[in-house]
């Protein structure tokens, strides 16, 4: 009999010890990184309705060749610039080309990149992109402390 208490005794003494330190952890919990900002939901405010289908799909066959025709004739220029003048013309020319990037006003001051298009050859050409929806051309001038910290990542 005080075998049988001394046992009861002490798992009695073991409970207690354990559900004054016992800190519940959830199984198989996992840890999932966010936008601390919006905890992951996208900004309507400032990006607008999305939908899941132009995400996944072009609108139009030759949407895709388009989206990446300026990146292709880069490359050929290059490649034909090297052939042509060797190694230090291609490389010269893409720092130039970071270097007038870099170049920009604040984002509610248009900027035509005149260095930039003369640059990369889209000074003598017209396209649709230079008198359809040109920003410079909107009614409405966005809030300049609000793109500004879109700008910088605060927002």
């Amino acid at each position: 009999m005080r075998m049988l208490s001394r046992v009861l005794s002490s798992t009695k003494h073991r409970n207690t010890n354990n559900m004054a330190g016992f800190q519940a952890a959830p199984v198989g919990a996992v840890e999932v990184e966010h936008d601390s900002k919006n905890y992951g939901v996208p900004d309507l405010m400032l990006k607008g309705p999305s939908s899941i289908k132009e995400s996944l799909t072009s609108s139009h066959p030759l949407e895709e060749s388009e989206k990446f025709h300026l990146s292709r004739s880069q490359q050929q220029e290059f490649l034909m610039l090297r052939k042509t003048q060797g190694l230090h013309a291609p490389l010269k020319l893409q720092m130039e080309i970071h270097a007038a990037k870099q170049i920009q006003r604040a984002p509610c001051l248009m900027s035509s990149n005149a260095s930039l298009d003369t640059l990369l050859g889209r000074d003598e050409s017209i396209g649709f992109e230079d008198f359809l929806n040109a920003p410079g051309d909107a009614e409405v001038m966005g809030n300049p402390h609000a793109l500004m910290e879109k700008r910088l990542g605060l927002l």
